[in-house]
């Protein structure tokens, strides 16, 4: 316990120092962050042999600038790889009849929507997406019911429509 203690202690002490370095490193306050908690991190996982170190802060300092000097290393090399690669081709524009999709699925409330989506597009069954969104199954089977009739509404004769009466289904 005494060395979490410790540790604890040489957070406290040292923490608003190195975040001020590491900003001053990258000049980004959310990268300093990281660089900072992957530091402690490193720090905590070898703290009995750090701690004797005459200058722990000196250590965690060196940890720092070597993750930030690895991070700007890493940035040049996807650069790099990015200017030497081709650009990836460009994509097809989608079809008359995704965009009517879109545009009548903008119309539904949000609900209906995810319903359809969750129901339609990643296949899951009723019970998923009735605990995935904390409704009940028959609230879902509403969503799905509604938002198909309000498809069919957005996109009018362009759905077909079953043949009712006059002719017998056929297996």
């Amino acid at each position: 316990m005494a060395e979490a203690d410790g540790f604890d202690a040489f957070y406290r002490d040292t923490s608003r120092r190195l975040l001020r370095y590491a900003y001053g490193l990258t000049g980004d306050p959310a990268e300093a962050q990281d660089l900072l908690q992957e530091a402690y991190a490193r720090a905590w996982q070898r703290w009995r042999r750090v701690s004797r170190y005459d200058d722990t802060e000196a250590w965690l300092r060196l940890v720092v600038t070597r993750l930030a000097t690895d991070r700007w290393r890493h940035l040049g090399v996807r650069r790099a790889r990015a200017a030497a690669s081709r650009p990836p081709a460009p994509a097809a524009p989608p079809s008359e009849d995704t965009v009517l999709l879109v545009k009548a699925m903008r119309t539904l409330p949000a609900a209906h929507r995810r319903a359809l989506a969750l129901h339609y597009l990643l296949d899951r069954s009723v019970a998923e997406i009735a605990a995935e969104t904390g409704a009940t199954a028959g609230t879902v089977k509403s969503w799905l019911s509604r938002g198909r009739a309000g498809l069919a509404a957005a996109l009018g004769d362009l759905v077909p429509q079953p043949v009712r009466g006059g002719s017998a289904d056929v297996d």
